[in-house]
């Protein structure tokens, strides 16, 4: 293989990490959450960097975390915070890298809303939001925002009614 790392990007709740798992069991690679990489690096969580330190601390930490993974020798799949691609260069950076190949996985709002409702404590940027349809209207907002960002992937995939089985089987059909 040529490709030494493997890029999953897209909004938050869209399967990044339940797709990079299944594909790290598949390909036999490391898979590296950056959210996870990035904590454990920090030793805090992502909610108290935001907390503490604010966004911008945390976006500057989480790119220098992503370039210490991409410019390792080491094959692997990595799964970007939603956020991820929409600041500084991130998506020029990674395209411009002959062995790097990146994969938007395109969810549903309504699906990603759904997901997100249940997570909503542990993620930071959408806490504060009160109820389902406050969710929903945040989650449009970004997706509308960040689709110009998402949208560089080398390939987008598109989740909707697809398994994450399925998904991984049409990744790894776009890697062959």
């Amino acid at each position: 293989m040529k490709i030494k790392k493997i890029i999953l990007l897209g909004y938050m709740g869209c399967g990044k990490t339940s797709v990079g798992s299944l594909l790290n069991r598949t390909l036999k690679l490391p898979f590296y959450d950056l959210d996870n990489y990035l904590e454990q690096k920090l030793n805090t969580t992502v909610a108290s960097i935001f907390n503490l330190k604010g966004e911008l601390y945390f976006r500057d930490e989480e790119r220098k975390a992503l370039e210490e993974l991409v410019v390792s020798d080491e094959q692997m799949i990595i799964s970007l915070g939603g956020g991820t691609p929409c600041y500084y260069d991130t998506m020029r950076y990674l395209n411009s890298i002959d062995h790097v190949k990146t994969f938007y996985l395109q969810a549903d709002v309504n699906i990603i809303s759904k997901r997100l409702e249940l997570e909503k404590n542990i993620r930071p940027l959408i806490s504060h939001l009160k109820n389902f349809d406050d969710i929903q209207e945040f989650v449009g907002k970004h997706l509308f925002e960040r689709n110009r960002f998402y949208s560089k992937a080398d390939f987008k995939i598109i989740t909707k009614k697809k398994s994450i089985t399925n998904i991984v089987s049409e990744l790894e059909n776009l890697l062959a």
